[in-house]
């Protein structure tokens, strides 16, 4: 923990720096073949969507002895259309769960029958739900709604609290946790249900949490910025990312801890399905999240500051005194050489005829002799009268 901590510090007094927005052409690339295989299993494969969406029957077991498979023997066996692609699942040690087409209730009676017969319960037992699509609809239209409205009071305090160019820039951070999240869903198979969708929401929450907290250090390094020459808005904003880089890591694994747990425990143990959807979209979302906070949005925050003039002029007035000071230093080294061949045409001649110092000429240019007028030996310090006297 001391290395995490000391390399924080180092990071935020920029002892050490990574340029995240220097080389934000690889995020995007990254992002980019993420997102369009996210949409290649989107359109192609679509979404498993949940009972809740698309309606069915669905058959709740109380049993500890029977097991997925007798299950899903004793409804094929049942005979009714329809049910031989029914979804069975374990939830938790001691229930099944059985999902079918919608069913008309002889075909529900046939199937408890069934299943009553072949897993040795009561038919009282077991629990019968017939669950039409509007519903998960209605859900559907509410989420969308949430949406909608969450967005655009996500862009009204960016663009109050910060400008519009960063309001963009974590919208589109946002739409890219979004479609990566679908996108996983649709290429595992997973079922979409409406915890699902609440997980969804949530996510974007997280995600959007992240980013304010590195734009708010953008603001911060960039205040004030047009009226020097030294650093460009793109250079501060790349320091911020990395004083922050440390929190924002903290943050997602404290985050991902219990959802992890959620997860293993809830999921692997207690088989409860309604977690599962949960903590999963929060785990792809999280850590997608994470992601477009470091390499999406403050890049695309610099490359949309950049475009404004007084940005353009910053970064020419940070050029031109940077160009400056290679060549002064340039000159430095050139001048000291020219110093040296002076020195080398300089001639030194003695008059035969005076006892006094050496006359040093080049060219027209003439230093008198200086003549000395103080003792010649001087008495060392440290010596005591009697050492002088001797010596005298």
């Amino acid at each position: 923990m001391s290395r995490i901590g000391s390399l924080g510090h180092r990071l935020y007094s920029g002892e050490v720096s990574y340029d995240f927005v220097g080389k934000r052409r690889r995020w995007y690339a990254i992002s980019g073949a993420i997102v369009i295989l996210a949409l290649i299993g989107l359109f192609g494969r679509g979404l498993n969507l949940g009972i809740e969406f698309k309606g069915g029957s669905q058959f709740t077991i109380p049993s500890t002895t029977a097991t997925v498979e007798q299950a899903r023997a004793a409804v094929a066996a049942s005979g009714v259309p329809g049910t031989s692609d029914a979804v069975v699942t374990q939830i938790g040690s001691d229930k099944i769960q059985i999902q079918t087409i919608p069913l008309t209730p002889t075909q529900s009676a046939a199937v408890t029958q069934q299943l009553a017969k072949d897993l040795g319960v009561s038919q009282g037992d077991i629990g019968v739900e017939l669950i039409g699509p509007s519903w998960g609809g209605e859900i559907t239209k509410r989420a969308v709604q949430g949406l909608i409205v969450f967005l655009v009071l996500v862009v009204v305090f960016l663009s109050a609290y910060f400008e519009w160019r960063l309001a963009v820039a974590a919208l589109i951070a946002l739409m890219h946790d979004l479609v990566i999240t679908i996108g996983i869903y649709a290429l595992t198979g997973f079922e979409v249900t409406p915890a699902t969708v609440i997980g969804v929401l949530t996510i974007l929450g997280f995600s959007l949490y992240d980013t304010v907290v590195v734009f708010d250090k953008v603001k911060e390094n960039t205040r004030s910025i047009t009226s020097g020459n030294r650093v460009t808005y793109s250079e501060a904003a790349n320091l911020a990312l990395n004083q922050t880089l440390v929190r924002s890591i903290n943050t997602s694994v404290v985050a991902l801890l219990p959802v992890t747990a959620i997860l293993v425990i809830g999921v692997g143990l207690l088989g409860a399905g309604t977690l599962k959807d949960l903590a999963l979209a929060l785990f792809v979302g999280t850590a997608a999240g994470t992601y477009s906070s470091i390499f999406i949005a403050t890049p695309v925050a610099c490359q949309l500051q950049e475009q404004r003039p007084e940005m353009k002029a910053l970064a020419a007035r940070v050029a031109a005194r940077r160009a400056g000071g290679d060549s002064r230093r340039s000159s430095r080294r050139s001048g000291g050489g020219t110093a040296t061949a002076v020195l080398e045409d300089v001639e030194v001649e003695s008059d035969a005829e005076s006892d006094g110092p050496a006359t040093v000429t080049r060219d027209d240019l003439t230093a008198s002799p200086v003549t000395q007028t103080g003792p010649r030996a001087q008495p060392r310090r440290n010596q005591t009268r009697s050492q002088r006297k001797r010596k005298r």
